[in-house]
């Protein structure tokens, strides 16, 4: 064959070069330089890569031929060393839920987004990622279910469990009442893995992740695991609650995390007796969340006072969002509008038709209300 820079290009067409870029090619009498770039920066595969440039050139040219490979290691452009998990087929959007501190309400807000997210038309899933102290089951009266098996293309996979139309995995699924989970980082991660990638979730909207408080092990291993869309932070308005939520934020916009924070709401923002309905009684203080969003330049999503009424949907696993036009439903159903708005604006690579939908169907729910 007539040896060109062209020609010699085109020998390395084809899938089995699509990790080899070939960036030039000098001709030298009986020698040939060859300048090519690999993003596998292993020496495994830089041999590899110079092992079947060798054997094309020899087998379409000559053994005999003197050749001389330069290859240069590159990076990939989208590599920012950021810790970014690997998606799920089918899910279109990843909501992590977090609190620096427990007991502001956490697992309450996830059940009542999921169920207001629900009732706007998203298929919608909770990830119950408080290994240590799930409740995810009890809202939604399913503490006493266990998940099914199913045979998805060859594999068996758990089912989750549905209740109020919502698609649900947890830890208490399978674990007892009185039994406490005592388990290191290592083994907590393996469960979490095995919810989220043995698990037939199906077509979702959103899946919401309940996580624990704190910013430990349980927190990296789902940013590990999966790509995160969105981060929303609770808290109560007092001053403990938001030094803790403040962490909270601050790590998921640590450099190599680096999730975009939708906003923080604020829970048992204010007590109204029902004799006295025209009066709040800030209990924990005011707008200390609220507050906070500000001196961190994220999104307020929006309150939720201190009612009887929420405490006991929770406990007899029925989330207060499935009421019709009550006041902390139509509460709800704001923030849950609130965090679409912010999901919206920073999902910037998400498809016209997606963003279209997402406005959609949260525009529906208000206009049919």
């Amino acid at each position: 064959m007539e040896l060109s820079k062209k020609s010699i290009i085109s020998l390395f067409e084809g899938p089995k070069f699509n990790e080899i870029n070939i960036t030039n090619v000098v001709i030298f009498d009986n020698e040939i330089i060859i300048d090519i770039t690999i993003n596998n920066p292993t020496l495994q595969a830089r041999k590899k890569a110079e092992s079947l440039i060798k054997e094309v050139i020899y087998a379409s040219i000559n053994d005999k031929i003197s050749l001389k490979i330069n290859t240069k290691i590159e990076k990939p452009i989208n590599d920012s060393n950021q810790i970014k998990g690997k998606p799920i087929a089918g899910i279109k959007n990843i909501i992590a839920i977090a609190s620096g501190k427990g007991g502001v309400g956490k697992s309450t807000v996830t059940s009542n987004i999921a169920v207001s997210l629900n009732k706007m038309g998203f298929s919608v899933g909770i990830l119950d990622a408080d290994i240590y102290g799930p409740s995810i089951p009890i809202m939604f009266d399913v503490a006493n279910s266990r998940p099914q098996t199913v045979n998805i293309d060859g594999k068996n996979k758990m089912k989750p469990v549905e209740s109020y139309g919502i698609k649900i995995l947890s830890i208490g699924f399978f674990t007892k009442a009185d039994q406490a989970v005592i388990w290191r980082g290592p083994m907590a991660s393996k469960a979490l893995n095995q919810m989220i990638f043995d698990a037939a979730w199906g077509e979702l909207d959103f899946l919401l992740i309940d996580l624990p408080p704190g910013t430990g092990d349980i927190h990296l291993s789902i940013l590990q695991s999966l790509p995160v869309t969105g981060s929303v932070i609770v808290s109560t308005p007092q001053n403990i609650a938001l030094a803790d939520a403040r962490k909270g934020v601050a790590m998921f916009k640590q450099e190599s995390i680096n999730v975009p924070v939708l906003g923080i709401i604020e829970n048992m923002a204010y007590f109204t007796p029902e004799e006295l309905p025209k009066n709040k009684y800030y209990i924990f203080g005011k707008d200390g969340a609220k507050n906070l969003a500000s001196d961190l330049n994220v999104s307020f999503l929006g309150r939720l006072p201190i009612v009887q009424t929420i405490r006991e949907a929770s406990d007899f696993g029925h989330p207060v969002a499935l009421q019709e036009e009550s006041i902390i439903s139509d509460a709800i159903q704001i923030i849950t509008r609130n965090m679409i708005s912010e999901l919206v604006k920073r999902n910037k690579d998400l498809p016209a038709s997606e963003v279209l939908k997402i406005t959609t169907m949260a525009g529906c729910s208000a206009v049919n209300k």
